[in-house]
């Protein structure tokens, strides 16, 4: 494999070659161009040509509302395989598989599968960790087969440095090996955050345990895990009996669907909408899965974990850790769907409004994936081997997909209304400005079908109700959706447009860690 430099840039100023460097920085100014112009030209073309505009906007209506039915039919479809998933019996299935020649070119059994688990964790209680922990502990999956992680921060200090020994001690003995890795502080290169954590947690037990055993890389899956992140009981199972089953097992990262059931009954309106509309989103690119990329917990084959190294400079390290996968292999490497769930926890602080601000944060933190626009870019120019089709479907989708989650919102809800309050009397005395807010709010008012999809799904997702929490629960879970139109904009079009315009001043983010409390 040749030397891909152009693989480790995290930003601009990465580069050594002038030229290279500018190119590279004129891309970070893409997304923000982008999504800004959108939005000024409206403004503008709203009081110079508003009848343009006008068309544009119902055209507009017209085609989300068209992606609206589109994405509801894929949700309801995700829904389904979902609910088939997790009624599977996988350990069984996994029983049964005795020819693996007919799916991959693996000749091993599924006892030989091992799994190791990365918990990257900052300050975060003992109950939270132990929780995830009990979770792998009561999974099917032989407990002799999994290799536990503990991954903390040099920088959290002594406090926590104990509160990992004693988590060590506890769990030690019920799993094959458990281990706890202290990361330093301050390395260079590095940006401090979960990337770096993970990155130095897999060099350590690759060192310690895997060449002392001698494990074949190809006999281990990787699952890199929010420490929040809890398993159902056949995941393990159902990740084994996927990665046994692919043609190509070595050239795929696999991906569950995440869920944000821990706390779900605690949190605020706000919150639950905004988790629970990324898993409907994650629902809907599971079925588009040759669009789909690596998001927050997953797991990838040890092979491509060590071979291509896990990104430690960036804050999105989910979804760099495939785009490096994808340019170190020339285009040979994908995303398999799990519709498999694992549980997270929504966005909860001990004051709403604190709650508030940490909801914008973390939304900002996931919309500054828009960084790899200018990285897959930059990376498709140097690299000649991906076939150029392939180049332009994904920046299309990326570019689509990271200018629609800043405009979108506002285009749809608030900016309908510009050419009436811009365009002057002449314009407001045409048929079409009379037409404008009645053929939008039609439209509109159809798209609620899709809000209508979400909300019911979302009370078919949700855990049992736990001692002491009223049944109305469920009906208030159920009418919140009508806060969608405003929870969209402030807490989607508003940080990304807040991160893309970070990129393109250059006003590089640093990894924030979104607090975790349970009440």
């Amino acid at each position: 494999m040749e030397k891909k430099d152009y693989l480790e840039i995290s930003k601009a100023s990465d580069i050594k070659n002038s030229k290279e460097r500018i190119l590279y920085r004129l891309l970070e100014m893409i997304p923000g161009v982008m999504s800004i112009g959108t939005l000024i030209g409206v403004l503008i073309f709203s009081w110079a040509l508003p009848s343009w505009v006008a068309i544009f906007i119902i055209c507009f209506c017209f085609y989300y509302l068209f992606r609206i039915f589109y994405f509801s039919l894929h949700q309801i479809i995700g829904y389904f395989k979902v609910k088939r998933h997790m009624k599977t019996d996988w350990l069984k299935k996994l029983k049964k598989l005795k020819d693996f020649s007919s799916f991959s070119s693996f000749r091993f059994d599924w006892k030989e599968v091992y799994h190791l688990v990365i918990l990257p964790h900052y300050k975060e209680g003992y109950n939270i960790i132990k929780e995830s922990l009990e979770s792998i502990l009561y999974s099917d999956y032989p407990k002799e087969k999994l290799i536990i992680v503990l991954a903390i921060e040099e920088r959290a200090g002594d406090k926590f440095k104990e509160l990992a020994k004693k988590i060590e001690q506890q769990y030690s003995s019920k799993f094959f090996k458990f281990l706890t890795v202290v990361h330093p502080d301050n390395i260079e290169g590095e940006i401090a955050g979960k990337g770096s954590n993970v990155a130095y947690a897999g060099r350590i037990v690759k060192e310690k345990v895997v060449d002392v055993l001698g494990i074949p890389h190809e006999n281990i899956l990787v699952s890199t895990f929010d420490i929040d992140t809890k398993v159902y009981p056949q995941y393990f199972a159902c990740l084994t009996w996927y990665y046994l089953t692919e043609k190509n097992p070595m050239r795929a990262s696999y991906q569950p669907i995440p869920v944000y059931n821990n706390n779900i009954w605690t949190s605020s309106f706000f919150s639950r909408v905004v988790s629970t509309s990324n898993t409907f989103w994650q629902m809907i690119q599971q079925e588009r899965s040759e669009k789909l990329t690596t998001y927050s917990s997953h797991a990838i084959p040890a092979k491509v974990f060590f071979e291509v190294g896990y990104p430690s400079n960036v804050v999105c390290d989910d979804s760099r850790i495939f785009w490096r996968a994808y340019l170190y292999y020339n285009g040979d490497y994908r995303v398999v769907p799990i519709y498999y769930l694992v549980s997270m926890d929504a966005v909860d602080a001990p004051s709403i409004l604190k709650t508030v601000i940490n909801q914008y944060k973390q939304q900002k933190r996931w919309a500054w994936g828009c960084i790899e626009i200018p990285y897959v870019f930059f990376g498709f120019l140097n690299n000649k081997k991906i076939p150029f089709w392939k180049k332009v479907s994904h920046l299309y989708t990326l570019i689509d997909g990271y200018w629609s989650w800043a405009t979108a919102a506002l285009l749809l809800f608030a900016l309908g209304w510009l050419p009436l309050l811009l365009g002057g009397n002449k314009f407001n005395f045409t048929v079409l400005s009379f037409n404008l807010p009645i053929l939008t709010g039609k439209i509109m008012t159809i798209s609620l079908a899709g809000i209508l999809v979400s909300a019911v799904i979302s009370t078919m997702l949700l855990p049992r109700l736990p001692v002491g929490v009223s049944r109305f629960k469920r009906i208030l879970i159920f009418l919140q959706w009508v806060f969608v139109p405003a929870i969209l904009i402030i807490f989607g079009s508003f940080p990304a447009l807040n991160a893309q315009i970070d990129l393109m001043l250059g006003k590089y983010m640093g990894f924030w860690v979104t607090e975790k409390v349970r009440k």
